[in-house]
C-alpha cells in the first residue's frame, strides 16, 4: 500500500428510492489490487442523476442499478492511498485527480481493438457497478485516474466528464475551422460545446429556450443566441444537439445544411417522427456520442488553457452537510434553471 489507505466510515450521499434521498453514514471502501482511494472534493449533479431519482434511468429499468445508490459520475478529489505499488507516472498521493467514469475491463475484445466505450464488461463509476463520488472517499480502478494539475480552478475538475463528451462531439464531427456551427441547448454541454466552437469553428449560434441560458452562450462566445422558433433551416456545416429533447432531433436536421452533420450529446427518452428519405436525399452524417473516455487529459489541458471555462456554468455550491442539503441539491436542479446550469456538491476534500 502506498499512502494512508483510512478504515471506519464516511458520509455518502444516497439515491434511495424514488424520489427519496439522504446522507448516510456507511464503511470507506476497503483496498483491492490495482485500485486508489480519493478523497472527494466537488461531485456535479446532472440530469442523468434526476433519471435515477425519478426511477426512470435505464440502468434502473434494466437491473443494472438498484436503491440505495451512491450516485455521482461528476466528480474529482484529493489522491488518498493506493491499494498496491502504482505504475509508473501514476499520480502521485496527495495530488489532485478527476476519475473516469466508464471504466473498461482491459480484457475483451472491444478493448483489444481500441474501443473501450463498447467494453462488455464496462462498468460506470456512479451509475452502475462502482459508487459514485458524492461521499468522503471514492475507491476507483488506477487505470481510470486522470491527474488535474495544480492551479486549476476548483469548479472545472466538476465538469472534466461532461466536457470530455463534448471533445468527443467535434472530433468524430470533423470540426473544421471554417464550420458554420449551431448547438442546441444551454445546458452544461451545450455551453461548454459553444465555448469550444468559439475557439475552434468560424461561427457558432446557441439555439435553445431560456432566454437567461441564451445569454449566458453569448458571454461564453455565441456569435448569436437564437430561441428555437428563430432558428434558420440548411444553414449550418455541423449542429451539435445538446439539449436531450425530442424534437431537437428534427430540429437539428433542420438547421443543418445539405451535407451537414449533426452530432447526438443529448439524450431523448421520447420517440420522433421523421422521413428516413430526407436524410438520404440531404445527405446528413448523424452521430450518436456515448461519451469520450480516450479524451480525459486532452480535456483537462483545455480548462487549463482557458479554452473552456467552468466558472459561468455553476449555479450553487452545497455543502454535502446533511440530508436537507443534498434533498436542496437535486430540488434546485429539479426546479429547472435560468442561466448557470450546474449544481455541485461539496465534501470539502
Amino acid at each position: 500500500m502506498k499512502g494512508n489507505w483510512p478504515g471506519g466510515t464516511m458520509r455518502a450521499a444516497r439515491i434511495t428510492g424514488v424520489g427519496q434521498t439522504d446522507l448516510a453514514t456507511v464503511p470507506v471502501p476497503g483496498p483491492e489490487p490495482g485500485t486508489a482511494l480519493v478523497r472527494t472534493r466537488h461531485v456535479g449533479i446532472c440530469g442523468t442523476d434526476l433519471e435515477i431519482l425519478h426511477g426512470t434511468s435505464a440502468f434502473l429499468l434494466d437491473g443494472r442499478l438498484t436503491f440505495p445508490h451512491v450516485f455521482g459520475h461528476e466528480w474529482y478529489g484529493e489522491l488518498a492511498a493506493y491499494a498496491d505499488e502504482p505504475p509508473a507516472h501514476a499520480p502521485a498521493v496527495g495530488s489532485l485527480v478527476v476519475g473516469r467514469t466508464m471504466v473498461e475491463c482491459g480484457h475483451c475484445a472491444q478493448c483489444h481493438a481500441g474501443r473501450a466505450q463498447m467494453c462488455t464488461a464496462l462498468r460506470e463509476t456512479g451509475l452502475y457497478g462502482l459508487q459514485g463520488g458524492a461521499a468522503d472517499y471514492v475507491r476507483v480502478p488506477t487505470h481510470a485516474l486522470t491527474p488535474l494539475p495544480a492551479g486549476l480552478p476548483e469548479p472545472a475538475g466538476a465538469l472534466i466528464e461532461p466536457a470530455v463528451s463534448v471533445v468527443e462531439a467535434f472530433e468524430r464531427a470533423r470540426l473544421r475551422f471554417d464550420d458554420q456551427v449551431a448547438v442546441i441547448g444551454t445546458g452544461t454541454m451545450g455551453l461548454l460545446a459553444v465555448q469550444f466552437a468559439h475557439r475552434y469553428a468560424a461561427k457558432v449560434h446557441a439555439i435553445g429556450i431560456d432566454r437567461p441560458g441564451l445569454e449566458l452562450a453569448l458571454r461564453c462566445g455565441a456569435d448569436a443566441a437564437l430561441h428555437a422558433d428563430e432558428a434558420p433551416e440548411n444553414a449550418y456545416s455541423l449542429v451539435v444537439e445538446a439539449s436531450g429533447a425530442a424534437s431537437a432531433f428534427t430540429g437539428a436536421l433542420r438547421a443543418a445544411e445539405r451535407g451537414g452533420r449533426v452530432a447526438l450529446v443529448g439524450v431523448a427518452r421520447e420517440p420522433v417522427s421523421f422521413v428516413p428519405g430526407e436524410l438520404s436525399l440531404k445527405g446528413v452524417d448523424i452521430l450518436g456520442i456515448q461519451h469520450g473516455i480516450s479524451h480525459y487529459d486532452r480535456t483537462v489541458a483545455l480548462f487549463e488553457q482557458g479554452i473552456l471555462d467552468a466558472g459561468p456554468l455553476v449555479a450553487d455550491v452545497l455543502a454535502a452537510e446533511s440530508a436537507e442539503s443534498v434533498r436542496a441539491a437535486f430540488a434546485l436542479l429539479e426546479q429547472g434553471r435560468s442561466g448557470p446550469p450546474k449544481v455541485l456538491l461539496t465534501f470539502g476534500g
